[in-house]
């Protein structure tokens, strides 16, 4: 039994991140206790809120006093005021791609008692992961726009993949898919048009994939998997899948679990340079934000993706054991899962079941 200390730093952001990460700390502590550790956990009120106090999304030494923690717990980041592009630019990615955050960890599963808008599909039918590439590809941000404002106005938006990038990710995923019963990986391509960087994605992955005769993988067409994760879910297991790719999958793949509100993620640096940044999918859903309704599971999920990625594992399963306990019992449930709970309602089930 660990004796340590976790420190964490708190980004609870926007929106609903206010209520749902104030509930996961609650439960990360009382789990933390049980366990025998601690996890001091430090507030930074960055967001959209500070942008429109300051015009920054984060303080100027940001990076410098990152540094100094184990783990970033993140609840959402957006609201009206401000735009998309902004908070994603000047908070979410820097976060990610600063701190070599390069692999993006989201487990899709439906969880018992909570019914899929599949028909007929069960939590045995819809159990995958996916491991985004988070650093590079589509999203480093490389471009610009001219000509504004006339009939000749153009932008251009480069993508950027790098063999090391691709063969990182690649491996990270055969790593996860060796671990998992079905050994079984799945790579997301679209490289019939993109004839560069796609192309370079599959030779890459074909390269990697030499090194696990242990694991059955196969690529598909972007759209053909987003397809397959509709029609046939239970065919697959681990994803592998570029910064867009696996951000559009991922949503999908929430959904058909059953509402964004249950959809954990863990942006992880493999080489533990930086610390980790674990945070629920969903946005800060302005819609129903202060309305103490939102859903708190993804968050506490995150959190024991945190938990376990800083080496506690056996907490870490005993969060996720609770918060399936209380969705199989199905006495408690928010909006977002059919019910009228609150997500303080949700959260102390949650603790109650940790017990």
């Amino acid at each position: 039994m660990s004796r340590q200390t976790y420190r964490i730093a708190v980004i609870a952001g926007d929106g609903i991140g206010q209520e749902v990460i104030p509930a996961g700390v609650d439960i990360l502590r009382r789990a933390a206790g049980q366990g025998g550790f601690r996890c001091d956990f430090t507030d930074l009120p960055w967001g959209c809120e500070f942008y429109l106090k300051t015009g920054r999304m984060m303080d100027a030494d940001w990076l410098e006093r990152l540094q100094a923690f184990d783990a970033i717990y993140l609840g959402a980041i957006g609201a009206p005021g401000v735009s998309d592009s902004i908070s994603a630019r000047e908070l979410l990615l820097p976060l990610r791609q600063r701190l070599r955050q390069f692999v993006n960890l989201r487990p899709m599963r439906l969880m018992p008692g909570i019914d899929s808008p599949l028909g007929g599909r069960t939590a045995a039918d819809i159990d995958m992961i996916c491991v985004r590439e988070n650093s590079e590809g589509e999203y480093c941000g490389i471009g610009g726009r001219a000509h504004m404002g006339t009939p000749d106005e153009l932008a251009e938006q480069t993508s950027i993949f790098t063999r090391r990038g691709i063969e990182r990710i690649a491996r990270y995923g055969f790593e996860i898919a060796r671990t998992r019963p079905r050994k079984l990986l799945a790579s997301a391509t679209k490289s019939n048009a993109l004839q560069h960087s796609l192309v370079l994605w599959d030779e890459v992955v074909e390269e990697v994939a030499r090194d696990y005769p242990d694991v059955t993988w196969r690529k598909y067409y972007v759209d053909a998997i987003a397809a397959r994760m509709v029609t046939h879910p239970q065919t697959l297991d681990v994803i592998i899948a570029s910064n867009l790719f696996g951000d559009i999958l991922t949503d999908i793949g929430s959904a058909i679990s059953g509402s964004l509100g249950v959809g954990p993620s863990g942006n992880i640096n493999p080489d533990r340079t930086a610390p980790s940044m674990f945070e629920p999918i969903h946005g800060s859903a302005p819609d129903i934000a202060g309305k103490g309704i939102a859903n708190p599971v993804a968050a506490v999920w995150a959190g024991a993706m945190m938990l376990e990625h800083l080496g506690e594992p056996a907490t870490a399963a005993r969060v996720v054991s609770a918060i399936g306990r209380v969705l199989a019992e199905g006495s408690v449930k928010t909006p977002d899962l059919g019910g009228e709970a609150t997500t303080k309602e949700m959260a102390a089930a949650i603790a109650a079941h940790l017990e």
